[in-house]
């Protein structure tokens, strides 16, 4: 018998990738989102891909009563939690709002699964855990510390889910440290959808090259890295996807609490991704250099030996793919998915 697998913010970037590799591994797949950062013709998109829109509930993780009415309706199996606030210098801003959402949220969801019998959960959380690493690359025993409240919530859910455990050993909890998704379904229909000034990089990138922005803006080239500009661990999201089936498979199987990074293992540079965009798309993408951001750090990459190990995954896809995949969904969809 199918098993079926509620995805919170499943019409989001990275959970409506997800949503597709999940219908095609043969589950049966429940969406729950709020459409504050999404919109729902993302799952006509998703039954184009599949031919299967999976069921979905225009709920907020925020209103009880909404998820109760998820759960009363069906059997769910397992939960992927993506749901939540997620963009750093907003959370910077609006410490409350990222509070109140990423964690009172996730309480009620959390509280509601085991009120229905639901004890199996991979969450969605960040490398932004690790803080500013001493060493790299980074491996999932390193000391966690925060630099922002968005990644405080994230830390914060994962002791909350520790905590659950130890309470409960008949839960079954991933917690997915991840890098920074970026690329695009092969279809190019699906893809990153940024509200207003994009938070990262890439969604920034293909804006220079749709037109839409002068330059990118660079921030900071006094790094110590291979050419001053910041290192990052960028995934293609595709990966990131299977990552969480993978995920979801050892939960199904397996009691206890585990946590793991999803990354390639390798970094790339702020003018590496740049250039590999620019190749992709055949067209000049203008900087500007400004001074570093508050906070920002050098290098952050992944040691990516335990996913390999426990979930027998790893990343196939590498930076070239990443950016002709984007630049596929991004020429298609210049104004996001509409």
């Amino acid at each position: 018998m199918k098993k079926t697998i509620l995805v919170t913010g499943g019409t989001g970037f990275i959970g409506s990738h997800t949503v597709v590799e999940l219908i095609n591994e043969g589950y049966e797949v429940v969406v729950l989102d709020n459409l504050y950062n999404s919109k729902e013709v993302v799952l006509d998109r998703i039954k184009t891909i599949t031919g299967v829109r999976p069921k979905f509930y225009e709920t907020d993780i925020l209103d009880k009563e909404g998820l109760k009415k998820v759960f009363e309706e069906n059997k769910i199996d397992a939960v992927i939690h993506y749901a939540g606030y997620k963009a750093v210098g907003e959370s910077v801003e609006k410490p409350i709002t990222y509070y109140q959402n990423n964690i009172a949220g996730s309480l009620n969801l959390y509280e509601v699964m085991s009120e229905y019998g639901c004890k199996t959960v991979v969450f969605s959380s960040s490398a932004t855990v690790y803080g500013d690493p001493e060493k790299l690359p980074i491996s999932e025993d390193f000391p966690l510390s925060t630099t922002n409240p968005y990644g405080t919530t994230k830390l914060f859910n994962e002791r909350i889910l520790e905590d659950i455990y130890v309470s409960d050993n008949d839960w079954s909890i991933l917690l997915l440290r991840y890098f920074n998704p970026i690329g695009a379904h092969k279809s190019g229909l699906l893809g990153e959808t940024p509200v207003g000034i994009p938070n990262n990089l890439v969604p920034y990138i293909a804006q220079v090259a749709t037109g839409q922005r002068e330059f990118l803006r660079v921030w900071g080239n006094d790094f110590d890295t291979v050419d001053g500009t910041g290192v990052r661990d960028y995934i293609h999201v595709v990966d990131l996807a299977l990552g969480h089936i993978k995920a979801i498979e050892y939960a199904l199987n397996n009691k206890g609490v585990e946590a793991v990074n999803l990354g390639t293992g390798n970094g790339y540079s702020v003018l590496q991704v740049r250039e590999a965009f620019e190749k992709a798309c055949g067209i000049p993408i203008p900087y500007q250099i400004f001074d570093r951001r508050a906070g920002d750090i050098a290098s952050c990459y992944a040691d990516t030996t335990k996913a390999k190990e426990l979930l027998n995954w790893e990343a196939k896809y590498n930076i070239d793919d990443m950016c002709n995949d984007g630049w596929n969904f991004s020429k298609n969809n210049p104004r996001g998915i509409e």
